[in-house]
């Protein structure tokens, strides 16, 4: 059920609830008052307690019935204008106590149909009551002047009630509009949160193993001891990569970096890059040992390994530095290569997951990333975050 038919529910309750209330209240009036004499008494009980018995059928069919909600509405608009003529015309004509009654199935009319059916309801209430006030059998019915009256009332309220209905709806389509949109950019972020999670963790891996089976083709002959070492390393990987892929397919969080092990991840990867790739990466870190949040700590990992698969990947460079500073509530860095650069316009238009992937962890840690390049003058990927980020969201 859509919010705008859980608003449309609980209205129709509401609205069966007051009419009962209403059908119950006429009753006790006409108990009450034993004098007041109509020569159409009959009629009057029995469209009385009639009405009571129609208006708790309306409240069975609106909560626990499974009726069209909508095609009740209509029906009971047009049957509470049918029924309350009825009592009005058995229990006094125009001096009824039950005029205010037309006021019912004109407000609930505007409630549902807006200013065109409050206004519809009106004049048919305005028509009926207009008949039975001139109807030839009462021998002192109510002058023209309060009939005028009270017909500008009804079709006077028709037109507040519709109004207000009508700016009520629209409000309620703008909010459910906005509900759209944002449930829409949730399921964006979430796609672009998975797909970066894919990216970083589990296609970084697979390029990783990709660059290790590249590798073991130098040691395949050339050196049986290594070429172990590097197999036994990839079935390792492989193993890992399986396990977070089973964690992430069941919901649950398949994080595993170790905190603290920032420096030391990162020369982990550098020394595959120069055994196996024969690239020379500087590490510079200052302090020596740099403490950081672990969400922190784990982002800029990634963020740097992407860099350094790019390097390997694309960069063509014999070369690499990273630099890594902890200064004034914040860390600084920077990986660079001397390798063929790029064109940064067209790797935007290309849609680089990596490089979007990069930056998006850096902003989601409240900080700033950089690029600076140029085909065959290098790449230099610089950011800024502050340690101490208390609005990191995972």
């Amino acid at each position: 059920m859509t919010p705008e038919d859980q608003w449309l529910a609980q209205k129709e309750k509401m609205l069966a609830w007051l009419r009962l209330g209403f059908s119950i209240v006429a009753i006790l009036v006409i108990q009450l008052n034993p004098e007041r004499t109509t020569p159409f008494r009959n009629v009057s009980n029995v469209s009385l307690y009639s009405f009571c018995l129609y208006s708790f059928l309306i409240v069975y069919l609106t909560q626990w019935g499974t009726s069209d909600l909508r095609k009740v509405g209509l029906a009971t608009t047009c049957l509470d204008l049918l029924w309350i003529s009825l009592m009005v015309f058995s229990t006094g004509g125009s001096r009824t106590p039950f005029f205010v009654y037309y006021l019912f199935p004109v407000i609930t009319a505007s409630s549902r149909y807006g200013i065109k059916g409050g206004l519809i309801a009106a004049f048919v209430g305005v028509t009926l009551y207009g008949f039975i006030r001139f109807s030839a059998i009462w021998e002192n019915p109510l002058g023209i002047d309060i009939y005028i009256i009270r017909s500008i009332y009804l079709v006077a309220l028709a037109y507040i009630f519709g109004f207000v209905s009508e700016f009520e709806r629209k409000q309620n389509e703008r909010l459910l509009a906005l509900y759209k949109t944002a449930a829409e950019a949730a399921t964006r972020e979430e796609r672009r949160r998975i797909g970066r999670e894919l990216h970083d963790r589990l296609l970084q891996t697979l390029a990783s193993l990709t660059l290790r089976l590249e590798t073991c083709r130098k040691y395949f002959l050339q050196s049986p001891k290594e070429l172990d070492q590097e197999i036994e390393l990839m079935e390792k990987t492989a193993r890992g990569a399986m396990g977070e892929i089973r964690q992430f397919l069941s919901g649950k969080d398949s994080r595993g970096f170790p905190p603290g092990t920032l420096i030391e991840q990162l020369r982990e990867d550098i020394r595959f890059l120069r055994d196996g790739l024969g690239l020379t990466v500087i590490l510079e870190n200052d302090p020596e040992e740099i403490s950081l949040p672990l969400g922190v700590e784990e982002h800029l990992y990634y963020v740097l390994r992407e860099g350094l698969r790019n390097i390997a990947r694309h960069s063509h460079a014999s070369r690499a530095e990273i630099h890594l500073k902890e200064t004034d509530g914040e860390i600084q860095a920077s990986i660079s290569d001397d390798g063929v650069g790029f064109n940064p316009a067209q790797a935007k238009d290309s849609n680089c997951f990596g490089l979007i992937s990069m930056q998006e962890r850096i902003e989601k840690l409240g900080g700033n990333l950089f690029v600076e390049t140029a085909p065959a003058k290098g790449t230099k990927i610089s950011f800024r975050v502050p340690v101490n980020s208390e609005t990191l969201q995972e």
